[in-house]
């Protein structure tokens, strides 16, 4: 799967994704970096055909609004260290991919995975 971490998420988890077997960047890559809006965020995950990884709830809005970025995963943990986050993908990075298989728009919760149908 390809993936691409946004800025508010460590560049390590696009690393940790990418050690999986998967294809990850993390924005700061982007040409403007860190600094890309999500609109440019968002144009380059669908370009590529990759999975926004975000904690920005602007990209839910985007995503039910305009199906903009086309695949979403939200991180809805609050605030937890690098080392549990890291951890948390690890346990459950099966599911999220096999998530994907039926659904564009998931949410990683601490204890939970939400999956949304396709609409």
């Amino acid at each position: 799967m390809r993936f691409l971490v946004d800025a508010q998420l460590p560049a390590r988890l696009a690393e940790a994704l990418t050690a999986a077997g998967h294809d990850a960047v993390h924005t700061s890559q982007l040409p403007d970096g860190n600094r890309a809006t999500d609109h440019q965020v968002a144009e380059a995950a669908d370009s590529s055909d990759r999975v926004v990884v975000t904690k920005d709830s602007d990209f839910r809005d985007g995503h039910l609004l305009a199906g903009r970025p086309r695949r979403l995963l939200v991180v809805g943990t609050g605030n937890i260290t690098n080392n549990a986050l890291l951890a948390l993908f690890d346990a459950s990075l099966v599911d999220i991919v096999e998530a994907f298989e039926e659904a564009d728009f998931i949410e990683l919760q601490t204890d939970s995975l939400i999956v949304h149908p396709r609409r």
